[in-house]
């Protein structure tokens, strides 16, 4: 009567707070996603949660099946490593480099569990902003790198992670801060913050600004997320960050977030993977767990669906 795929989607449906995110997560429409909850609330008897309610409200016969979720849903992920094991390839290298200032947040509570289930596994991890991470792992230095920007290489796979929207920081106090979205000239008279990178891997460039041929007042860089927000806040400039990154800043009242352009800027951070590692039971899992946490610990990510 109760099956894994019904745990799995409860499970989904509180994390999303969504039918529809549920759904991409779980790569099914959302009207097959709307049938599974239907048919299983028919075979219980009972209702599950309560329709169009945001947040979703769960009843108490979908709050028994989240607890068991809970339990079981580990200890299957944890049964699927073992039996990985003992179909060989337990051991191995994950050597891999990030193409994303903001990705930390993210990815260390990843790593940690990754370690405790594959300590066999060689794994390390590069900073990529002092090198060209995606031709080194096209050569074999790399087995994994974390990119918004893929690159078509030989024998490389990007695998979606998730997607994101990426919007601009503005002090409370700034002009923009009342708009309803921030227009392409509205930055030409503005200093913009970025992380140190080159221009053309940065999404506010290529995919806003360029396109519009606005250039902005002033261009100054940071290295760390929190001192770009010190320096929006004070008034000194202005900078485009992952909504995840910009959360905890614009919630606690510190600055604005503004979409960019009426309809927003989105970007899908991909898992870039040489060909021959995609079907090692290892790597598979970290993928399934970064996945698991991002979408556990950021705020306003969505499920992405297409492999490149």
């Amino acid at each position: 009567m109760l099956e894994i795929r019904h745990l799995k989607t409860l499970h989904a449906l509180r994390e999303t707070d969504s039918l529809v995110e549920a759904a991409e997560r779980l790569h099914l429409t959302q009207s097959a996603l709307s049938h599974q909850f239907k048919e299983l609330e028919e075979r219980l008897g009972l209702q599950l949660f309560v329709r169009k309610t945001r947040p979703v409200r769960f009843t108490s016969a979908g709050l028994r099946l989240l607890q068991l979720a809970d339990s079981l849903l580990p200890q299957l992920r944890s049964a699927e490593r073992d039996l990985a094991r003992l179909a060989g390839g337990t051991a191995g290298r994950l050597h891999m480099a990030i193409e994303c200032h903001s990705c930390f947040q993210w990815l260390m509570p990843t790593i940690d569990q990754f370690r405790d289930a594959w300590p066999e596994v060689e794994l390390d991890l590069a900073s990529g902003f002092s090198f060209a991470p995606l031709p080194a792992l096209a050569r074999g230095d790399l087995d994994l790198v974390v990119t918004s920007d893929p690159v078509d290489l030989p024998g490389i796979t990007y695998v979606p992670l998730f997607t994101y929207e990426a919007l601009l920081a503005v002090a409370n106090q700034h002009v923009l801060a009342s708009r309803p979205f921030v227009r392409a000239e509205d930055l030409a008279s503005e200093t913009l913050i970025t992380y140190p990178v080159e221009r053309d891997r940065l999404d506010i460039f290529t995919r806003f600004l360029e396109p519009a041929d606005v250039e902005p007042a002033q261009v100054r860089t940071s290295e760390l997320t929190v001192m770009m927000m010190q320096l929006v806040a004070s008034g000194r400039g202005v900078c485009c960050v992952p909504n995840w990154a910009l959360h905890e800043y614009s919630t606690r009242g510190y600055v604005t977030a503004k979409r960019l352009g009426e309809k927003g800027l989105f970007a899908t951070l991909y898992a870039g993977i040489r060909a021959d590692m995609l079907d090692s039971p290892f790597m598979r899992d970290f993928l399934l767990t970064a996945k698991d946490t991002s979408f556990s610990t950021l705020e306003g990510v969505s499920a992405a669906s297409k492999t490149k």
